[in-house]
Formats: C-alpha cells, structure tokens, sequence
C-alpha cells in the first residue's frame, strides 16, 4: 500500500536531490526521509533511487511514481478543503501566488474583500513568477496561480498553452500594453504611437517573460529592439526612462502604483493586450474557499476594468 507521506517524502527528496536536504523541507530527520523510502521501495518491490555520490537520482520506477503523485496529492488535497467545509470543522482556507504586477494591481481588493465577507476563510499569498507558479499549482504547493500570456502576438502563447494543458483556466482581463517615454522624447506631446516609430530608439526591457513577447511583437513590426537596460522591477524601468535613457513597453496593471515624473504614457496602436487568468487544477474550483476566492478575484478584475489605472498622459 502507498502512504502518502512517503509520495509526499519521495517528492521532496527528487527535488531536492539529497535526504538532508528533503529532510530540512518537511521538518523531519534525515535518518526519517532514509526509512521512509525504504518502506516505499519495499511496498512498491522495485528500486525507485540511485544513492550516487553527490546526489540522489530518480529510477524510471521512481520518475513514474513522481509523476502519479502530483495528482494524487492534489485529489487529495481537494477532497480534504471539500470534505473539511462539509463537516463544518474549519471555513477552509486558500493558498494563492502571482506574477509581481498581478500581485500588487488586482489582489489586494480581492482578498480585502474576500476577508470582509468571509472572515473565517484563511488566505496565504506569495508571489512567483510564471513558469515557477505553474509548477507549484501541479505540486499542489497552491490552490490558484495568477497567470498571463499574449494571444495577440503571433507565437506568444504558445508556451502557455503547454504550461497550462489540462489546468482549469479562468479569465479575468485583458491588460492593455502601454508606451513609457521620457517627458521631453519627439513623440511625448502623441496620445498615441507604433511600435515600428520607435524602431531606433533604445530600450529598457523588463521580465524576461514580457521581454521574449515584445521582441516577437517588434519583430512582427519590422525590427530588432536595441535594449540597452534589462531590469525585473517595473519602477527601475520608470525610473530610466524618466532618467532618458531609453523607451519601454509596459503592461497597464504594472503602472496601478504612483509613477515616476518625467515620463509620458502613451497608446500603442495597434492595441495589444496581456490575458490575465486564474489557473487551477481540475476540481479546485469546486472546493468552497477556492470557489469564493475565485468569484473575489472576478469582481476585482472587473473594478479594475471599469476604471483604467492610468490614462495617457503627462505624469
């Protein structure tokens, strides 16, 4: 018979590479994680770790067996917040991640609210990055990960309908693309501008996400993006750009905060939009605390579509 403390412990040790360092990940002994394989080698009759000298490698028995765990942890984890809200021990509770603007722009009137209606509800966020929240939405390390892709850019999505193939996918909207120059650049009295304008320019680029999506879209308007300062933080970008030294494309969620002066929101035209979502995994949405967290992030998806965070303009 399986345990699922030993799938729990045989996960942790593949991804960890070692019994110690598994061991420091559940908060158990390292002679604990050594005993708990052994029984789960003997239950399953095969050998499923190569002990090798410096680390600890899968057999084919047991990368299969990771592999079935993933979904039987996450049933199982479904089943104990459904069954838990049935019984009435406990209103549940909610683990939630996201990329940094998603974080910051859409979740805290979210989970205001969500605490405000149902107090008893207990709510854990962290924030990650897409593909890192992918995998701890299918390690069951989360209940929903905000996510994003680009369906308008030729090739873009492509990766994310990979990422996502068999998750449950909700939409929540549609964040339009946004031009960033410096206050005195040629273009910064236009209410809108073309990416192909802006093709000698040099750039500040973000993510290396959001990075691989603008050169597919200036490649589809004709050129290569000199990009001259790469930086994940959004107000580093603000700043150099109101500093002059470079143009940038941002998402609008990732401008909700208070900007930089000095810099110029323009309009890009055509009009592209990052496709915001809430991914989770099949049954998940039917869990009470995750259903109600979900509806909460519709309705904050929702105030935030009906009042653009910024306008185009002089900042």
């Amino acid at each position: 018979m399986i345990e699922t403390r030993h799938l729990r412990t045989l996960r942790a040790v593949a991804e960890s590479g070692s019994f110690a360092a598994a061991a420091r990940q559940l908060g158990c002994s390292q002679p604990a994680v050594s005993q708990q394989m052994k029984s789960l080698e003997l239950a399953m009759g095969t050998p499923l770790l190569i002990l090798a000298s410096r680390e600890i490698r899968l057999t084919e028995a047991g990368a299969a067996l990771v592999r079935h765990s993933v979904g039987v942890l996450t049933g199982l984890h479904a089943a104990e917040e459904e069954m838990a809200a049935f019984a009435g021990l406990r209103a549940g509770r909610v683990r939630l991640t996201s990329f940094l603007s998603g974080t910051s722009a859409l979740i805290p009137s979210a989970l205001a609210a969500m605490r405000a209606a149902h107090p008893g509800i207990e709510v854990s966020l962290s924030s990650s990055p897409p593909p890192r929240s992918i995998d701890l939405l299918r390690n069951a390390e989360c209940d929903i990960s905000l996510a994003f892709r680009y369906s308008e850019i030729p090739g873009a999505d492509t990766k994310a309908q990979a990422e996502w193939q068999d998750l449950v996918v909700r939409p929540l909207l549609a964040d339009p693309l946004v031009v960033l120059v410096p206050d005195m650049h040629r273009l910064a009295e236009a209410d809108q501008v073309e990416l192909a304008q802006l093709a000698d320019e040099s750039w500040v680029m973000g993510c290396n996400r959001c990075h691989s999506h603008l050169l597919r879209l200036c490649e589809h308007a004709g050129f290569e993006p000199r990009a001259e300062y790469r930086t994940d933080d959004y107000q580093t970008v603000i700043g150099l750009v109101a500093a002059g030294l470079g143009v940038a494309v941002l998402p609008e969620l990732a401008l909700s905060g208070p900007l930089t002066r000095g810099i110029r929101l323009l309009r890009l035209e055509p009009v592209v939009h990052r496709e915001v979502v809430a991914l989770s995994m099949p049954g998940f949405p039917s869990v009470p605390a995750v259903g109600l967290m979900l509806r909460e992030l519709e309705r904050s998806a929702t105030r935030l579509a009906g009042s653009s965070p910024v306008q185009p303009g002089r900042q």
